[in-house]
């Protein structure tokens, strides 16, 4: 046999196995493994962060859970890598983890350039600065000439610097690639403020060592709309993690919560049937079973339910919902039809 002939069916053979990888997609990737890896902050209070006893907790983690949820009937077949502002985006691309719930921001060169998808927003956010009450500052327009600490290769980083220079002020930044690291620097007087998500200032300041001693200014400098997202190629994944929020934001709406959902089940309303799967036709357009909803907002609650729970005024966070509201109470929480 010619080494023609030779080579011509291995390579065959080759890009059947290839396609065959590629047409499985990553549900049939996790079902296979067992479980969903997520990557997540790992060290922000209120979004993602073990406890003192391990266990994983806030919104980004419970994001996660309801897309197991969602797959297995069980949101806690799900593992978690922490992952660093700068390394994030490669862990999902290289397919080191299979979704990304890490208060990440979508942006139009994040969606196309890094050959990403992001699904719906799970918080609406805004940069702010983090500063000491002993400054004495009430404005950012009042920090020219501050020491700035701020995370590299974040969108975070690019809007500090439009907003001094469009506002004709210096700063001198301190980048520190990890947000602990980052939190230790601002706590031990390295810089004058930090800034970030708003969201995530909040969650800094809920672990420093007297909170009422740093107060969040005012200004919010851009728009941070955050959201899990995975790797182009592959709708049904980008179907099931987007539909897995969704679900949260409309039980919500529904009025279905983790407590009432077992009595819901008995509803006439054809949308509560249909969200719940009495009514079958959701699951199967997923390619999971009908009581993928009810899973999610069994084992881990709608939106309301999670916010509340991790980040809301209860909370050492104390984030009241705004923009993270339903619709229907003037916020820009909203989910298409489930049908």
């Amino acid at each position: 046999m010619s080494d023609l002939k030779r080579v011509v069916p291995a390579v065959i053979a080759a890009f059947c196995l290839t396609a065959g990888v590629a047409m499985a997609g990553t549900l049939a990737d996790v079902k296979g493994k067992g479980f969903v890896q997520a990557g997540v902050n790992g060290d922000l209070f209120g979004f993602g962060k073990p406890d003192e006893k391990g266990v994983w907790k806030g919104l980004d983690v419970d994001t996660a859970r309801a897309v197991a949820a969602a797959i297995f009937g069980d949101a806690n077949k799900v593992k978690f890598t922490p992952l660093t502002a700068k390394t994030r985006f490669t862990a999902l691309q290289s397919g080191e983890v299979d979704v990304l719930t890490r208060n990440a921001t979508k942006t139009l060169s994040r969606d196309t350039d890094l050959g990403l998808n992001f699904v719906q927003v799970n918080y609406y956010d805004g940069q702010g600065f983090l500063i000491p009450k002993k400054l004495g500052v009430k404005s950012a327009k009042e920090l020219d000439g501050a020491t700035v600490c701020v995370l590299p290769g974040t969108t975070t980083e690019q809007n500090v610097a439009d907003y001094f220079r469009v506002n004709k002020m210096k700063m001198k930044p301190v980048v520190i690639e990890n947000t602990a690291e980052l939190s230790k620097a601002f706590f031990a007087g390295r810089c004058d403020c930090l800034t970030s998500d708003a969201s995530q200032l909040a969650g800094i300041r809920a672990v420093a060592p007297n909170p009422s001693d740093y107060v969040i200014l005012p200004q919010i400098i851009s728009k941070e709309p955050l959201a899990p997202a995975v790797r182009h190629g592959d709708d049904q994944w980008m179907d099931i993690v987007n539909y897995s929020v969704l679900a949260m934001i409309e039980a919500e709406e529904l009025g279905i919560t983790s407590k009432n959902v077992d009595e819901m089940m008995k509803s006439t309303d054809p949308q509560v049937q249909r969200f719940l799967g009495v009514t079958p036709g959701n699951g199967k357009a997923l390619g999971l079973d009908e009581n993928w909803a009810y899973n999610i907002i069994k084992q881990v609650g709608n939106y309301g339910e999670v916010f509340e729970r991790n980040v809301g005024v209860n909370t050492p966070l104390m984030i009241e919902r705004g923009l993270n509201g339903l619709w229907t109470n003037g916020g820009l929480m909203y989910s298409p039809p489930f049908k």
